[in-house]
């Protein structure tokens, strides 16, 4: 009662218009987005020189029912670099290192830091990312399928640094890099002598008076959290991700970022507000579309426009700020589904929204006949809808795919083996189905017919060295020199 009191009173003046779009307009685009199953939940908070709305559809999870409110907890996943790049900028003002720094200037000597034509990654070359580190990092076994990064350690990330070799020359051209800035986080911890979260409260949280943006949450926030969903709608749990956690690790609340967003607008006084200034700045071109990359933030061509989206196993998430009509927008989502055209249609009505539209009736199908029958039935029962050419049935390798996953999660290992096998045999270009396969029976000790699924995936992506890493680990006898090397230290 509480919850559903404190969002009307929120909503009691609904047709202010905040940005371009009518507070009523906001209110039917969530409604009709949490009813076509983009999420169980989306929340919408909007912050203007007038004060602050807050919009909620939906609920916390299927055991759940209750409204989020402006205090329930999300992941907010790559926003978390924004609060990376503005404790860099801030570091900066406070001349505690240079953004050209190289990262050699406060890595371990260990570390065989990139060089390409004579220049080296610098800081804000990872904050921007310029450097040429690729999403992800290659070198990734884990112990546990369902937490990839749990167990990435600051040694392999020093390993990955150490081998990497930048595919073009440094600062040339845009790469989107979690890794990067697991990397830049790494370097402003050693020179703050202090561990991430630590960091990001003592330098941006208390000075905001922001207390629900952590990465550990205490036990009243767990009691507040949305459970996340894949994009399927299953239930996932919270991600760890290791020592790139500094791109992505960061759990908050709308209330919290709305107050962040504020002091980017200069809404409110802070101490930050010149880092925040510094890192809104315009660096370079992104690549693919007309926007241009700023420390943390992307900036449209206009230059009014300034916003992050965040994107989990189980959430996505928007922050964006308008700073001509000093206007902030999160939207926070407990679903792998993105919200990031909600947020800039929010903030800019020309901009173009795609209605969300229902795509797992296939998996929901075949789900509720493994339930009730067998995993033989179920297969047989996809032939046949295969061959129905059933319009409203989305046929890709995603389908069986997170069928196989799912039953892999309940530990029914031999009916995911079936079920990974049959989507390798519909869709024999997909590397994703034959990395899904070769885990399974590499984890089921069915170790050569593995290695004949990485090997697959390495024919179909050649340029992939994560599928070269997996096979040296897998054939150790056999591993190139280069891999060799790498591995040297892991064994």
């Amino acid at each position: 009662m509480k919850n559903t009191i404190l969002i009307a009173v929120l909503l009691i003046i609904s047709n202010i218009a905040f940005g371009q779009l009518p507070a009523d307009g906001i209110k039917a685009i969530i409604k009709q987005e949490v009813a076509s199953k983009r999420s169980k939940s989306i929340i919408v908070g909007i912050i203007g020189p007038n004060g602050r709305q807050i919009f909620a559809e939906g609920q916390i999870s299927d055991n759940d029912s209750r409204l989020p409110d402006e205090n329930t907890m999300y992941e907010i996943g790559s926003i978390t670099k924004v609060f990376t790049s503005l404790s860099l900028a801030d570091m900066s003002l406070k001349r505690q290192l240079n953004l050209n720094d190289p990262i050699s200037r406060f890595l371990p000597s260990s570390v065989k830091t990139p060089v390409r034509n004579e220049k080296e990654i610098s800081l804000i070359s990872l904050s921007t990312h310029r450097s040429g580190m690729p999403r992800f990092p290659f070198n990734v076994d884990p112990k546990d399928l369902n937490q990839p990064y749990r167990d990435y350690t600051t040694e392999k990330l020093y390993q990955y640094v150490s081998t990497f070799e930048p595919p073009y020359d440094i600062d040339s051209k845009w790469r989107y890099s979690n890794i990067a800035y697991g990397l830049l986080g790494n370097i402003l911890m050693i020179i703050s002598k202090k561990d991430f979260e630590t960091l990001i409260e003592e330098e941006i949280c208390k000075p905001l008076h922001m207390n629900n943006t952590v990465v550990r949450l205490t036990a009243a926030q767990k009691s507040n959290l949305a459970v996340g969903h894949a994009e399927t709608g299953t239930p996932v749990g919270l991600t760890d991700l290791g020592a790139i956690g500094p791109g992505g690790s960061l759990r908050s609340n709308v209330n919290d970022l709305l107050t962040f967003a504020a002091a980017n607008l200069g809404l409110t006084n802070s101490r930050l507000q010149p880092a925040m200034e510094l890192s809104h700045v315009r660096q370079a071109k992104k690549d693919g579309n007309d926007t241009f990359t700023t420390m943390g933030w992307t900036l449209t061509g206009d230059g009014n426009l300034l916003f992050k989206d965040g994107g989990m196993p189980g959430y996505c998430t928007f922050l964006g700020i308008d700073k001509k009509n000093k206007i902030g927008v999160v939207v926070l989502s407990n679903s792998n589904n993105p919200v990031t055209d909600i947020g800039r249609h929010i903030l800019d009505s020309t901009y173009q929204m795609e209605p969300y539209k229902y795509r797992w009736t296939l998996l929901d199908t075949l789900r509720a006949t493994y339930r009730k029958t067998s995993i033989d039935s179920t297969m047989k029962l996809y032939q046949k809808l295969k061959l129905s050419k059933n319009h409203s049935l989305v046929f890709n390798e995603y389908q069986l795919n997170y069928l196989g996953e799912e039953l892999r999660r309940a530990k029914k290992t031999k009916d995911a083996i079936k079920v990974f096998d049959l989507n390798v045999k519909e869709y024999p270009n997909a590397t994703l189905a034959y990395e899904s396969l070769g885990e399974s029976l590499r984890r089921n000790h069915q170790k050569e017919k593995a290695i004949s699924c990485f090997e697959k995936a390495s024919e179909l992506e050649p340029d992939n060295l994560h599928w070269t890493y997996i096979l040296s680990r897998l054939r150790p006898d056999q591993r190139p020199t280069s891999i060799n090397e790498f591995l040297r230290n892991e064994n």
